[in-house]
């Protein structure tokens, strides 16, 4: 059956065990792909063309708005409800420049079609109000006639937090000068200072104009019914009579005849602080797939990795800390490539340029070398085979990559959905032209790079008077529309604000909260899915094993025990393991290993971990090297990473200082997208000495050691290599190395005997374990950064009270996060989000915000909570959606390979299945009493819990709070 519609194309994809259908709505010409296959975790999105037209971040808003609320699900939040209590995998909005997706996804068919379902009346028939706007959007805030009138938000503040990153800014600018005449120029996130001149009409209109099946872009993807889809959407789009949505499609950018230059500032706290370059070019369009597989591998092959010659050119210059821009950008209709460096001296710029294009001009001259081109086509080949997309759901992946040739469609020819979906063909074409000699990479080099006139450059400089002048021009003009206001006018907004408040803080009708279409706690499997694992024994160490499904690709993991390691050195951690494989070995130079690890395998890299083990103060501390390979080049893979352990050059003082700078340099940039991770590494850094660790190596304790690291480096290299001599006698050997191998059982026959010469070849020596210290830290810690929003945060152990934490507390968390939290911290204080973190094994608890605009009324929020759990009377429908929301958490879905690790790391904490059937039982059968024994955990960490807050030092000085404020930015 059609159901209304016509089969535009049908395409079986062998290489993803995919049968790909695209059909357009008969009545309103709507469009449809369809993937089918075996894949459990169904993805569904339904999408618009959304361009802006000018920055006022009417369709971000939008994004947010029509989620509260619809006409079918007439509650304030749908979104969150789904969240409190179905099994989702993804479940999400994005807004992107010339585009707006609402995915969902579910490896449960019931939950993934009650998804759908209210996904599709949120996005055709949402409640919007005026108060809708006032509360995602903008809007005046006044406490008494007497006071500053001020700016409250949600996607306000949220715009604020991504305007005080430096990295969000550079981008921006760099996308903006490439594109000044289309959407792309604009900032459809929006800019702070424009969001305000956004109308209630201006918003419908564009919810009217976009908002529509004639614009609509609809995907689905799994092993659910093909025919049952085209039903639930004909459903929906059979409603409406078509409309011309010529308006919403996005041009291509005039091309420009000579380069153009930008320079533009950055909020910054001193004088001391560096600026960043990006050199730009306008690509070609995204639509070509041998085009956009070739640019792919040449951005591979340019700055992939730590050897690659434009990268390696422009690190080993010494002009900056790190590389700037996003390379190949490749989601949009014209591609964009972006380069230069981060960390640098501004008046350096021409001579970072320089440096850009005489690399490029000699690759083009004396061509590329050979050893370079096979790595960077093996990576990609690896990374398309793979598929792996990490937390993300691989259907979500393929419907953001149909929608870069989808979207766009010119003279009533439409765009291909599956123009770059098959990946075989490009493949071996780019093969092809590879192996007959020609020279394809060094003439993209020089027709859309060293000949191309469309080209920009940006300069983004430090301002330490940015912050103040924007605020400024924010008080300015709050204070010139309070200004005109009339006494009558001024009571209104006072009172539109109340109203604002009284209506976020009244509860759903009970009825309403039915309308949601949820499964029930009897559709919940009553068993926890173990992770295939056995414990096996190789060359006398404990190894892991987890016979999955792969797809010819084995995971191996070598976890070296961090418990000799002496806290002084602990810090080490980061760039130890970067060491490993980027500064090259005895046999080969750094350039040569990291060819030889991308044209072998699918990476070699080390990653530190720190966790509780249950029941113990003693940390599961490691630092692992993990790789991939397919099973034919496993036993070379395992070569380079017996080369590695053995004989890494760690008194390369070059290399050295590069990977400190470049590290430093990311954990600053980290402060400000994750300075709620900053806040909650800190606040648990305190509870157990596994976190206190983890502080250490990737906190702000880490961000200062490597700062005073760099200096060192400089100035007393000698004692540094020893340092990390040290840590490496310390740490590779056998004592105490676990092994972790997930890939089926023929696989590993392969592999067997390569691994077991690896750890043959170890030394034998049994480092005795450290006594940990536990860090002092102040109790009320400020950390200054030049940002216009603040991270807020407080927390405590609870085992000194007593307190214990269960299954049960999952469930309450889950109605805290969706609820509690919500409402206070994000709906009425317009923060971007807020969350509750539970650690079972440490007992502690921590409550942390993002991007928030207040700092006091936060953390009261906080404190009050307790009173909130203690007197909440939760009914029988929230306790059970809370449950299926925790189980859900608890069965998230996960690839093979992040399968086997969390099957290593639960092992190496103690949480065998026993616990985790215990803990899930908890959960299925928690209680209202629940609630009042988390209540306790709240009021201890409201009584007794630290505080630390990043941000705003202002903000944080007028807080009252008593703040020991340090200026870490």
């Amino acid at each position: 059956m059609s159901f209304g519609f016509t089969k535009i194309r049908e395409m079986e994809i062998a290489e993803m065990a995919t049968k790909a259908v695209v059909y357009r709505h008969d009545k309103t010409g709507a469009r449809v792909l369809s993937l089918s296959n075996d894949d459990e975790n169904k993805v569904f999105g339904i999408s618009f063309r959304t361009p802006p037209s000018d920055s006022t971040g009417v369709a971000h808003i939008l994004e947010h708005s029509v989620l509260c609320g619809s006409d079918k699900y007439p509650v304030k939040e749908p979104f969150v409800e789904l969240l409190k209590g179905s099994l989702q995998t993804f479940l999400n909005a994005l807004t992107f420049p010339d585009k707006t997706c609402y995915p969902v996804a579910s490896a449960n068919v019931q939950d993934f079609y009650n998804l759908v379902d209210v996904y599709l009346d949120a996005v055709f028939h949402p409640r919007l109000t005026e108060n809708t706007l006032k509360q995602e959007g903008w809007h005046y805030e006044l406490e008494a006639a007497d006071r500053d009138l001020t700016y409250k938000g949600v996607v306000f503040n949220e715009m604020k937090g991504a305007y005080s990153s430096p990295d969000s800014r550079l981008y921006e600018a760099s996308q903006q000068s490439l594109f000044p005449d289309t959407t792309y120029g604009l900032d459809s996130g929006g800019d702070p200072a424009v969001i305000p001149d956004l109308t209630f009409e201006q918003f419908m209109a564009f919810h009217r104009d976009h908002y529509h099946p004639s614009n609509a872009y609809a995907y689905f993807y799994g092993d659910d019914d093909p025919q049952k889809r085209l039903a639930i959407l004909d459903a929906v789009f059979s409603q409406y009579e078509p409309i011309d949505v010529a308006p919403t499609r996005v041009p291509l950018q005039a091309r420009f005849t000579e380069a153009k230059a930008v320079r533009t500032g950055y909020p910054a706290s001193d004088r001391l602080a560096k600026g960043m370059f990006t050199v730009n070019w306008l690509l070609a369009e995204t639509s070509d797939p041998n085009l956009n597989l070739a640019l792919h591998i040449l951005e591979h092959i340019l700055i992939g990795l730590p050897g690659s010659p434009l990268k390696k050119a422009l690190t080993d210059s010494g002009l900056g800390d790190d590389l700037a821009g996003v390379g190949l950008e490749a989601d949009m209709r014209q591609m964009f490539f972006s380069v230069g460096l981060k960390g640098m001296h501004p008046s350096n710029a021409v001579k970072v340029e320089s440096i850009i294009f005489h690399t490029i001009k000699d690759l083009v001259e004396n061509g590329i070398d050979a050893r370079d081109i096979e790595a960077a086509v093996n990576s990609v080949e690896f990374s398309l085979r793979e598929n792996n997309t990490g937390s993300y759901p691989r259907g979500l992946s393929l419907m953001f990559q149909a929608l870069s040739t989808w979207l766009y469609d010119d003279e009533g020819v439409e765009g291909d959905p599956l123009a770059l979906l098959p990946f075989e063909a490009p493949l071996r074409n780019v093969k092809a032209w590879i192996e007959s000699g020609e020279k394809i990479f060094e003439e993209l080099l020089a027709r859309l790079f060293l000949h191309n006139p469309h080209r920009t450059t940006v300069l983004l400089e430090p301002d330490h008077t940015l912050g103040k002048k924007a605020a400024k021009e924010e008080r300015d003009r709050l204070n010139k529309a309070k200004a005109a206001m009339s006494p009558a006018e001024i009571e209104q907004v006072m009172a539109d604000a109340a109203e604002l408040k009284r209506l976020q803080a009244a509860p759903d009708d009970p009825e309403a909260l039915r309308t949601i279409p949820r499964l029930t706690t009897s559709d919940l499997p009553a068993e926890n899915r173990p992770i295939p694992t056995e414990l096996r024994s190789l060359a006398g160490r404990e190894l892991l094993f987890h016979d999955l499904p792969t797809n010819g690709i084995g995971y191996l993991d070598f976890g070296f025990d961090l418990a000799a390691i002496p806290d002084e050195l602990l810090p080490y951690a980061g760039v130890f393991g970067r060491a490993l494989t980027e500064s090259g070995t005895a046999e080969r130079d750094f350039v040569d290993l990291s060819q030889r690890i991308a044209r072998t395998s699918g990476g070699i890299w080390a990653q530190p971990f720190s966790a509780p083990v249950l029941n113990s103060a003693e940390p599961a501390a490691r630092l692992f090297l993990r790789t991939k390979a397919t099973g034919d080049k496993l036993a070379d893979t395992l070569e380079i990473v017996s080369e590695i352990l053995a004989s890494a050059k760690l008194d390369n003082k070059e290399r050295i200082g590069r990977i400190v700078a470049e590290a430093r340099a990311r954990a600053e940039q980290r402060l400000v997208p994750s300075g709620h991770m900053i806040v909650a590494t800190r606040l648990r850094a305190r509870t157990h000495a596994a976190h206190a660790m983890d502080e250490a190596m990737s906190g702000l304790t880490n961000l200062r050691f490597l700062r005073e690291l760099e200096q060192r480096v400089d100035k007393d290299f000698r004692n540094v290599a020893k340092d990390l001599e040290k840590f490496r006698s310390l740490l590779i050997n056998r004592s105490g190395l676990i092994l972790n191998a997930t890939m089926d059982e023929a696989l590993f026959a392969q592999a067997e005997p390569a691994l077991a010469r690896v750890v043959e070849s170890l030394p034998e020596s049994e480092p005795a374990p450290v006594k940990r210290a536990m860090p002092v830290l102040p109790a009320r810690e400020g950390l200054a950064i030049p940002a216009q929003v603040n991270y807020v945060g407080k927390g405590c152990g609870l085992a000194e009270y007593g307190i214990e934490l269960t299954g049960a507390a999952q469930v309450v968390n889950k109605l805290i996060r969706t609820g509690y939290l919500w409402e206070k911290v994000r709906v009425q204080g317009g923060a971007y989000g807020a969350f509750c973190i539970l650690d079972r094994l440490a007992g502690a608890i921590a409550l942390v915000s993002y991007r928030d605009p207040n700092v006091a009324d936060t953390v009261k929020a906080f404190d009050e909570l307790a009173d909130h759990l203690e007197k909440l009377k939760i009914d029988s429908d929230e306790l059970e959606k809370s449950i299926i929301g925790a189980i859900g958490e608890m069965d998230s879905y996960q690839l093979p390979d992040a399968k086997g690790f969390t099957g290593l790391t639960r092992h190496l904490t103690g949480q065998d299945d026993a616990y985790l059937q215990a803990i899930r039982e908890q959960a299925l059968n928690a209680s209202e009493a629940d609630f009042r024994d988390l209540a306790k955990a709240v009021r201890a960490n409201a009584e007794h819990g630290d505080i630390c807050v990043l941000g705003d030092s202002l903000a944080m000085e007028n807080s009252g709070l008593g703040l020991d404020i340090e200026q870490v930015l």
